[in-house]
This record gives C-alpha cells, sequence and structure tokens, in this order.
C-alpha cells in the first residue's frame, strides 16, 4: 500500500523559514526512504494542509501519515489539524489518514539547542 508522509509546518510570511519546512521534508524522505514525502503549512504560506494531502493522493497515496513539524503541544495541535484532517476525510472517505506525534521533549532537540549555544558562544568570543 502506498504510504506518504505529510509533514505539518505552522507557516510564515518569512519565505526562509518556509524553506526550512521543505528542506526537513527532503531530509526526512532521504532518512525514511519513503517515496512520498510532502509538506504543507496551516497558515500564511501555501500549499495548505488540504492542498498537502491533494498532492499525496495525486502521487498515489492510499493512506497518509501527517506529522505535526510543531515543538509543543497548542491548539493547532490539539484542535486544528485533527479538524483539518476530519475535513479531508469527506473529500477522500477511502483514504486513510492518522496524526502521528508532534516534536514535544526530545534529548536530540536539547542536544541541538546545545550545539546552537557553543556556536553562539564562539561567535560571541564567550570562551
Amino acid at each position: 500500500m502506498n504510504t506518504a508522509i505529510l509533514i505539518m509546518a505552522h507557516g510564515s510570511r518569512i519565505v526562509e523559514a518556509n524553506d526550512a519546512a521543505r528542506d526537513v521534508a527532503a531530509m526526512v524522505q532521504e532518512m525514511t526512504g519513503f517515496g512520498i514525502v510532502e509538506v504543507s503549512f496551516r497558515e500564511l504560506h501555501e500549499p495548505d494542509i488540504q492542498k498537502g494531502i491533494d498532492a499525496c493522493v495525486a502521487k498515489g497515496a492510499k493512506r497518509i501519515l501527517l506529522m505535526p513539524y510543531f515543538l509543543f503541544m497548542g491548539a493547532h495541535v490539539q484542535h486544528d489539524l485533527p479538524e483539518e484532517i476530519a475535513e479531508a476525510q469527506k473529500r477522500y472517505p477511502g483514504l486513510i489518514m492518522e496524526m502521528g506525534g508532534h516534536l514535544g521533549v526530545h534529548r536530540k532537540l536539547a542536544e541541538i539547542e546545545a550545539e546552537r549555544i557553543g556556536e553562539a558562544l564562539e561567535r560571541l568570543g564567550w570562551h
């Protein structure tokens, strides 16, 4: 069965922020080997989540794992994203869609933050 991954980011008026989400999606595709990995945005940028789902279906997806690219559990993760999935389910009643977990608290995120702290200290000469 063709499985797609749809990464759902917040979206920004800043183009580079949206490009970063696309870069992450490309890395995820490389790391996981999934043939269909798309990115979509909750607001402020295209494609929106409905169009992201449409893109997955157009590429042959029979099921979609929708992954929130959100750091914390907030209103978008708790309410808005599930509502988006329910809306799409009306348009694609035979499509299997499930939502994975948001980024949350993870040691790897702390490692990245520690790395960024080191970079900042180096740049500032605060060693």
